[in-house]
């Protein structure tokens, strides 16, 4: 071998060995981000520019569970910055889970020029935005530890969610948007609901849950127990019954009556959205009764469905956009 194919030799082993050096773990990849009880994301797919679902293993639960983010311009650009975050809470019963909102509304293109990052988790099919009571003998799956624990530390240890927070929801997300309001003072700025379920000691509302959980074939039961056995577990949980604790949050209660309106077919009429309008309304009375105030919007004619909803999350917007400090 000659001096000069040695030297290119000595060369070309030089290059391969600082090729072939291992990382350290550190240098490989960030630690995984991880909730305070160990909960993780096992799975993370891009649906879209925007669209990032997370499957995230949760102890609160006792399994998995999805969640949605539709993220603000720049999100990809600079992963250092941190964004006003809006929550979005979907009702009960639907095949499509945490994706209702972009399924059903406009909620990714009415937020495309906004700097915000909106999450959108799964409460499962009738999850009610709780821990269960299971008669004492266990509280999974505890929904509300899911959410205000295990998915605001991850969304904002490794995805950009930062501390100014609005929460919206429907129908039983219009309960869960109100009901973590007050069970956790400070954590949301502003809270919306829509068609919701704000007074669940209303005669009748609680029958409408527990026949919702049957329907589901999910014991009765089993959430919070007897309305008349476990009073003071519903009390604690219910809106209209803890209205000072929403004091000083910005807050926007609607619902129609379930007549056929503007955005209906011809002769439709639903039962849910009566009930919602009663609820809705002693709770958003016992507010004015206490100096608390309320945006309110009763707008008449119109059923428990996603077109009402899609507008008034738009009609909304001013107040959920003063919670996260964004202009209206």
């Amino acid at each position: 071998m000659t001096r000069s194919r040695i030297v290119r030799w000595i060369a070309a082993v030089a290059v391969l060995a600082s090729v072939v050096v291992p990382l350290t773990a550190a240098e490989a990849a960030p630690a995984p981000v991880k909730a305070d009880d160990g909960a993780r994301v096992t799975e993370e797919v891009r649906v879209d520019a925007r669209m990032v679902d997370l499957r995230i293993e949760s102890p609160a639960l006792g399994r998995s569970a999805w969640v949605r983010l539709l993220v603000p311009r720049g999100w990809d650009a600079d992963r250092t910055r941190v964004w006003p975050t809006l929550w979005l809470l979907h009702g009960c019963c639907a095949d499509v889970d945490y994706k209702s909102w972009t399924e059903y509304t406009d909620v990714a293109a009415f937020t495309a020029d906004k700097d915000v990052l909106v999450v959108l988790p799964s409460d499962g099919r009738a999850g009610m935005y709780s821990a269960w009571w299971n008669f004492g003998m266990s509280n999974k799956p505890d929904w509300e530890a899911f959410h205000l624990n295990e998915v605001r530390q991850i969304v904002e240890r490794g995805y950009g969610a930062g501390p100014k927070r609005s929460v919206a929801g429907l129908s039983i997300g219009g309960y869960g948007a109100l009901a973590y309001t007050f069970r956790h003072p400070g954590m949301f700025a502003a809270a919306a609901s829509y068609s919701g379920m704000p007074n669940t000691m209303l005669y009748g509302i609680p029958n409408f849950i527990q026949g919702i959980l049957m329907r589901e074939g999910l014991p009765a039961y089993n959430l919070w127990g007897s309305e008349f056995l476990q009073r003071a577990r519903w009390i604690a949980r219910n809106p209209y019954d803890n209205v000072e604790a929403l004091r000083g949050t910005k807050l926007y209660i609607s619902s129609g009556n379930g007549s056929a309106g503007p955005l209906d077919k011809p002769g439709a009429f639903d039962i849910i959205e009566p009930l919602s309008y009663l609820s809705s309304r002693t709770f958003t009375d016992r507010l004015k009764q206490r100096g608390i105030p309320v945006t309110t919007n009763y707008y008449g004619n119109g059923t428990h469905s996603w077109p009402y909803w899609e507008r008034e999350l738009h009609a909304s917007w001013p107040t959920l956009a003063a919670g996260l400090g964004l202009p209206a």
